[in-house]
C-alpha cells in the first residue's frame, strides 16, 4: 500500500516538466523551418554527423543570443552560415592538421568512367565515392572546396567567408583537387 505521500510524489516525477516559454517565439518557427537545410550545410563542413549537430547548435546559440539584434531576419541563413563557417574555422585552427602521403599512385580505368556514365546507379555510387572523398580532405580544405563547388561562391567570396585571401583560396583548392585526382574510390570515374 502507498502512502499518499508516495502517490503524489511519483505522480510528480511521471509528470512531463512543460517546457518554458521561448523568448523569441519567430526564432523557433525560423529553426523549425530551416534546420534541415542547416544541418546540410554544417555536414558538408565536418567529416562526422555529430560534429555537424554540435557545429549547428554552437551556431543557432550564437544566433539565438544575437536575436534582437539582428535587423534583417530575412538575412538569416546568411548569418547561421556565417556562425558556422566562424566556428569550424575557429575549431581548425586549435587542432593540427595531420597529411598523410601515399607511395602508390592509382591506375585510371577509361572503360569503368563510360560504364559509369550510362548506368543511373554508378553515378549515384560515383557521386557517394566522391562525398567520401571529400570527407577525407583536411578540413581547411574541405570547408573551401564545399563552399567553392557545393555551395557555388566565387574565389573572392569564398576568400571573403572564410577571412583569407583569394591565393590561399587558389592553393588549398588546388592541392584539395588534387588529392581527390589521387583518391583510389575515384578511380573509375577517370
Amino acid at each position: 500500500m502507498t502512502t499518499p505521500a508516495c502517490t503524489s510524489a511519483s505522480k510528480a516525477a511521471t509528470r512531463a516538466p512543460t517546457p518554458a516559454p521561448t523568448p523569441y517565439p519567430s526564432f523557433s518557427v525560423y529553426v523549425r523551418a530551416r534546420g534541415p537545410v542547416l544541418l546540410r550545410t554544417a555536414r558538408s563542413l565536418t567529416a562526422n554527423p555529430c560534429d555537424a549537430e554540435d557545429l549547428l547548435q554552437t551556431a543557432l546559440t550564437k544566433t539565438y543570443v544575437a536575436w534582437d539584434r539582428i535587423e534583417d531576419h530575412r538575412a538569416l541563413d546568411g548569418y547561421v552560415r556565417r556562425a558556422l563557417i566562424n566556428t569550424r574555422t575557429s575549431q581548425w585552427r586549435k587542432r593540427k592538421v595531420d597529411e598523410f602521403a601515399t607511395d602508390e599512385l592509382p591506375e585510371p580505368a577509361a572503360t569503368a568512367a563510360a560504364a559509369t556514365a550510362a548506368d543511373p546507379a554508378g553515378q549515384q555510387a560515383l557521386r557517394d565515392a566522391m562525398w567520401r572523398a571529400v570527407m577525407k580532405l583536411p578540413d581547411r580544405q574541405r570547408a573551401m572546396v564545399v563552399l567553392r563547388y557545393y555551395e557555388d561562391l566565387s574565389e573572392v567570396q569564398t576568400a571573403e567567408v572564410l577571412g583569407v585571401s583569394v591565393g590561399t583560396v587558389k592553393s588549398a583548392v588546388s592541392r584539395a583537387l588534387g588529392k581527390l585526382r589521387e583518391d583510389p574510390e575515384l578511380a573509375p570515374a577517370r
